[in-house]
């Protein structure tokens, strides 16, 4: 991790969830230091995290009931968005994914709006503990308010580990399909990488470990996986994809390897 976070609990009722982030992290609950850059906040309102400094960015908080993941839920394009093309959904076909690199959720959050079964994974304590946060407090909302988002969480389930050794581990093949998106450096500081992506990113660090955890993916789909990568960014360990699906700033590279057929 390239910055140092400090965790704070101001939650009785997330006490537990905050010392065992800053175990993990290594870190004394409550306590901050001249090295400390970030502060991880566990709240009544929810986890989110901070610049130390309160000036740098804003809070980065996991939402799915408001903002951008609800507009792309009710506006986002349905099977007609890249990211759906890329994982195989079409008419009767919706695959099992097992999203290696869960970050903030964003992707996994849209492929469970198609309709998909979503596991996802994340080795960082900063990020599970606001993306497990993020759901929480979704799943609650949605019981009371919004039964399509209580399905849409519902099919999306969040477990810690190191996704490599866990895939490692497993006898069976794991998903119908395997998503990745490792964490890459920015090439630059420009206007489209908003500041508080910028301070996740420094926060998360680069993911050294893409090729170790591409194999272990190759090993275990059954049918694709699927690297999510910056336009113009090398393929990962330069094994070359079978396609490649480009965006505007972002591309999907595509390994197959069975064919998906229909019911």
């Amino acid at each position: 991790m390239s910055s140092s976070v400090a965790v704070f609990s101001h939650n009785p009722a997330a006490q537990m969830a905050a010392e065992t982030c800053a175990a993990q992290l290594q870190v004394a609950l409550n306590q901050t230091t001249d090295e400390t850059a970030y502060h991880l906040r566990f709240t009544a309102e929810g986890v989110y995290l901070e610049a130390a400094d309160g000036k740098k960015h804003g809070r980065i908080q996991v939402d799915f009931c408001a903002g951008g993941a609800s507009h792309r839920r009710l506006y986002g394009g349905g099977k007609g968005q890249m990211i759906a093309k890329a994982v195989g959904v079409a008419a009767g076909i919706k695959p099992r994914v097992f999203d290696a690199t869960a970050g903030l959720g964003g992707d996994a959050f849209v492929l469970a709006c198609l309709g998909c079964e979503v596991r996802l994974m994340e080795r960082s304590p900063v990020a599970f503990a606001l993306l497990e946060d993020g759901l929480l407090r979704a799943r609650a909302f949605a019981m009371a308010e919004d039964a399509e988002l209580a399905d849409i969480i519902g099919r999306m389930q969040l477990l810690p580990g190191n996704s490599i050794t866990h895939l490692q581990t497993q006898v069976a093949q794991v998903a119908d399909v395997i998503y990745l998106d490792p964490m890459f450096p920015e090439r630059q500081k420009s206007a489209a990488v908003k500041k508080e992506m910028q301070a996740f990113h420094q926060v998360i660090g680069q993911d050294l470990d893409d090729e170790a955890l591409l194999q272990a993916a190759l090993a275990k789909a059954s049918h694709r996986v699927v690297v999510k990568r910056p336009r113009h960014a090398p393929a990962i360990g330069g094994v070359k994809p079978h396609y490649t699906l480009e965006g505007k700033s972002s591309r999907f590279d595509i390994y197959v390897l069975k064919s998906f057929s229909r019911p």
